[in-house]
């Protein structure tokens, strides 16, 4: 895959159109928020989400946050709790993210949430962002728009640093307001704190008349994408398999091929992109046993190779 030229487009109709168009096409584009600046993909896209990785270099597929226009556009995603609804009533637009069951069906990549039941979602307090995001008329996964490890994005410039031949373009809207993360909430099984961030947390059990609950953000977002049993399929797996032994289903990639492909072209983020579809299909089709071809450590390939570790790890 080519390497894109990153362009900048300015925070008008047009700019914001052409960015909506990009995001529809499978490309990338980092945009402001209130908080600091997101790298957007259409969040329905597996090969759109895959590409965020890649170009953070983000060394796994931990779950993303979805962006929404308004509660309308939120309610075509996740099932919201009594407190979920009244904490969104207060702080969105807003600097706070509700992690929520999905809607059965809401069509959005298994890399999004690492193939959770859960997304974490918000509405930006940010005129451009909605905007955008009301054009493109579907969620958004939007990490921070930065090379994975390093200082959060909260300028144009800040993006272009780091991202620049990376991405298709850069919305630029100017320096964000408020330059920290959203607060994240969680709710299984009561209102906890999983992320301090732009709304305090005063504030929140304030508005829900109840103390939160303190819990790392690994509890919930990362965690159960790190449980060896997580990503596992119902059929053992068999790793770095060059040729599919009696009774397997193969999966192949690149030069070895298999009864269902990875990727034929060995390109690591389509890899990536079909990579939890493929372990479903495994259930789909009722397969005893499953053979894995080997996929490279590179880029990518680390976080591929990790999961596929957790998948094949042996049950308790």
């Amino acid at each position: 895959m080519s390497e894109p030229n990153t362009i900048t487009l300015g925070a008008n109709p047009a700019g914001i159109e052409r960015a909506a168009d990009i995001l529809g096409d499978g490309g990338l584009v980092a945009f402001a928020t209130e908080t600091v600046y997101g790298l957007g993909a259409d969040a329905h896209n597996d090969m759109a989400v895959a590409r965020i990785f890649t170009a953070k270099g983000r060394p796994q597929f931990n779950p993303l946050i979805i962006h929404v226009s308004d509660v309308e556009m939120a309610e075509r995603y996740v099932e919201f709790t009594p407190e979920a609804r009244a904490l969104a009533s207060v702080f969105w637009p807003g600097p706070m993210t509700l992690v929520l069951p999905l809607r059965a069906g809401c069509g959005l990549s298994p890399l999004v949430t690492a193939g959770l039941t859960t997304v974490g979602i918000r509405i930006p307090a940010h005129n451009e962002a909605r905007a955008l995001l009301s054009r493109f008329g579907r969620a958004v996964a939007a990490p921070s728009a930065n090379p994975s490890g390093r200082i959060s994005p909260t300028t144009a410039a800040h993006v272009s640093d780091g991202l620049a031949g990376k991405i298709e373009a850069i919305l630029d809207c100017g320096a964000c307001d408020v330059g920290l993360e959203s607060t994240i909430i969680g709710f299984d099984p009561a209102p906890s704190l999983l992320r301090a961030g732009g709304v305090p947390r005063e504030a929140i059990e304030a508005a829900l008349g109840t103390q939160l609950a303190i819990r790392a953000s690994h509890d919930v977002i990362n965690a159960p994408g790190q449980l060896l049993s997580h990503y596992a399929p119902d059929a053992p797996i068999r790793l770095n398999a060059e040729t599919a032994h009696d009774g397997e289903v193969m999966i192949g990639f690149g030069d070895v091929e298999g009864d269902y492909m990875l990727s034929t072209s060995g390109d690591l983020v389509e890899a990536a992109a079909n990579l939890f579809q493929m372990l479903h299909k495994m259930d789909t089709i009722g397969a005893s046993r499953i053979a894995i071809a080997p996929i490279p450590m590179d880029g990518i390939g680390a976080a591929i190779n990790d999961r596929l570790t957790r998948a094949a790890a042996p049950r308790d």
